[in-house]
């Protein structure tokens, strides 16, 4: 599917993954608009200091509306649709908040893209829809459980995804990234949280469960994996993972961060940081070999350069986070 010069949409556009993912539109040739949040002081999230900030056209409205929704869909051929709300522990705190936002607002995406006859709708996933790994590696056929709100609302999304594709036609892909870092990643993440709070001088680090596993990939590697499903004739109507199939646990995780900074580390953990032990996801490993033999996806970056660009760019946006505050 040629996506170059196309007229493209993307929500959660001013997000983490968003943001990188408009980035690579731009560089690729297409015609990109970035739906963001609305909010009072126009503020456009993490494109304010992009690059490409004046080459795209920018929306905002909120994924829950689907007035705003179906104005920014309209002449789209593409649509990604990452917005969504994904902080877990939050999730504890308002469920109703994930179904509005995740349930709700990718409804409005798919009833906006059958409206618009979009040609090709991508709808974000996560490997969190897995739950603690029955079998690894993760491959699509995988059991979906639901241990967190998040997670629950999430699989709520893509099942409603798929039932557009096949009562309607809709040609819907689901793309499934496992856990994602990089700069402008929240602070509420391991990595960031890590990082900043050594840059800030702590070497006795508060954080949560370390014995989890996690299959971690660089952010450009998640958002050239996007691209890829989304220049691919033959993935409608199916989910696609994209994960590096290395597991690394958040304990070794975080003493290679240590090891990669040059500084001594302890570990304290602090009850609030830990989740429900039924809720907490122990282990994820993905089996990419899907979207490898389907697409050309092929990642760029292995933890330890992934991790080194990271450390570099947090040094110098450090003042973004505020590493002593817990951020659900």
């Amino acid at each position: 599917m040629e996506l170059s010069k196309s007229k493209i949409l993307v929500t959660g556009a001013g997000g983490f993954i968003g943001s990188h993912l408009v980035e690579l539109c731009c560089k690729n040739g297409t015609d990109v608009r970035a739906f963001v949040r609305y909010n009072s002081k126009n503020s456009w999230g993490w494109l304010e200091s992009s690059p490409c900030k004046n080459d795209i056209e920018i929306i905002t409205g909120d994924i829950r509306d689907y007035d705003s929704v179906r104005k920014a869909v309209e002449g789209c051929s593409t649509v990604f649709h990452l917005a969504a709300l994904i902080g877990i522990p939050y999730s504890y705190e308002s469920p109703i908040a994930y179904v509005k936002t995740n349930i709700e607002g990718t409804y409005n995406v798919l009833e906006a893209a059958k409206a618009e006859q979009c040609q090709n709708i991508l709808v974000t996933s996560t490997s969190e829809t897995y739950g603690s790994a029955q079998y690894v590696p993760i491959d699509e056929k995988h059991p979906m459980v639901g241990q967190s709100p998040y997670s629950a609302t999430k699989i709520g999304a893509d099942h409603l995804a798929l039932s557009y594709f096949r009562s309607f036609d809709l040609p819907v892909k689901i793309v499934r990234p496992f856990n994602t870092y990089g700069p402008r990643q929240s602070a509420r993440a391991i990595i960031p949280t890590t990082i900043t709070q050594i840059l800030s001088g702590n070497t006795q680090l508060r954080l949560g469960n370390t014995s989890p596993t996690r299959d971690l990939t660089f952010v450009k590697d998640t958002a050239e994996g996007f691209w890829e499903i989304a220049r691919s004739d033959h993935l409608f109507g199916e989910i696609t993972n994209i994960g590096m199939g290395k597991e690394i646990s958040i304990g070794e995780l975080v003493r290679l961060i240590a090891e990669l900074m040059d500084v001594e580390v302890t570990i304290i953990t602090e009850e609030e940081r830990v989740r429900p032990d039924k809720s907490e996801v122990m282990r994820l490993l993905c089996d990419s070999s899907k979207i490898r033999a389907k697409t050309e996806w092929r990642p760029a970056y292995d933890l330890r350069k992934g991790l080194l660009e990271t450390i570099e760019w947090l040094k110098y946006n450090q003042h973004l986070y505020k590493p002593e505050i817990y951020n659900v």
